[in-house]
């Protein structure tokens, strides 16, 4: 039964509290999802550091997932591959636009675009596989 927005915020604020992101909408296969970018997120340069951003690709696919399957919490990354495109914007935040391009039974594939800012051009392409538990 696939999870709603309201009910995935829920979710995450009990089980991954420690996430800075949010969910900003769940859609048929797809999710976007936003990171405040503040001195935490930063690498010397003053560019978003890399791992703010997979970790953001990879809830977003998450939320994607549950959003379509419901709220399986043992469905997990299998792989996740990222291409830093450009350097971020100076920004309050990043978002992420998800979209799952299989769902079958075991194994879930997806993509996600990482967007800073304003700016209409991705600053980072994520792919991702995600294998879902078995039910009993």
């Amino acid at each position: 039964m696939p999870a709603s927005r309201e009910q995935l915020t829920e979710f995450f604020a009990k089980d991954f509290p420690q996430t800075k992101c949010q969910i900003v909408s769940v859609e048929q296969g797809s999710a976007v999802v936003t990171h405040p970018v503040g001195v935490d997120e930063l690498r010397p340069g003053g560019t978003v550091s890399g791992p703010t951003m997979m970790s953001l690709a990879d809830v977003a696919l998450y939320v994607a997932i549950l959003g379509e399957i419901g709220i399986v919490p043992l469905t997990v990354t299998t792989s996740l591959n990222i291409n830093f495109l450009k350097r971020p914007q100076p920004s309050n935040s990043i978002r992420a636009e998800s979209r799952l391009l299989k769902l079958g039974k075991t194994l879930v594939v997806g993509e996600v675009h990482i967007f800073s800012g304003d700016d209409p051009k991705p600053v980072a392409h994520a792919t991702g596989t995600y294998s879902i538990p078995p039910q009993k």
